[in-house]
């Protein structure tokens, strides 16, 4: 098998591991039923992907992990302002205040 063959090979299989799982829940649709367990762990699914994303920006500043930061503290802000009032703007309100009072109020 020379270079070329693999690399194709390689291409196909990389197209059929990316495709195939998305494409089975359109094919097979409702004639499969999920677990319950799978049904429960699917619901979370959004919120880990959304933590997977802002976690790391939050921590991370310049390359280097920094647990003490303005973009930390404005997103501690922002969780605890949307699990006491559940209103969608308070979250952004009080995150942007934090991060602002920090970053032009204290120089951080």
């Amino acid at each position: 098998m020379n270079f070329d063959t693999s690399l194709w090979l390689v291409f196909i299989l990389i197209g059929l591991a990316t495709t195939l799982p998305r494409a089975s829940f359109i094919v097979l649709g409702n004639r499969v039923t999920l677990p319950g367990v799978v049904q429960r762990a699917l619901r979370y699914a959004p919120a880990a992907a959304l933590a997977a994303i802002v976690v790391p920006d939050l921590l991370v500043v310049g390359n280097e992990l920094q647990v003490f930061n303005p973009k930390l503290a404005a997103g501690c802000a922002a969780v605890t302002a949307s699990v006491l009032w559940r209103n969608p703007w308070l979250p952004f309100i009080a995150g942007m205040t934090v991060l602002l009072g920090l970053r032009f109020g204290l120089g951080l």
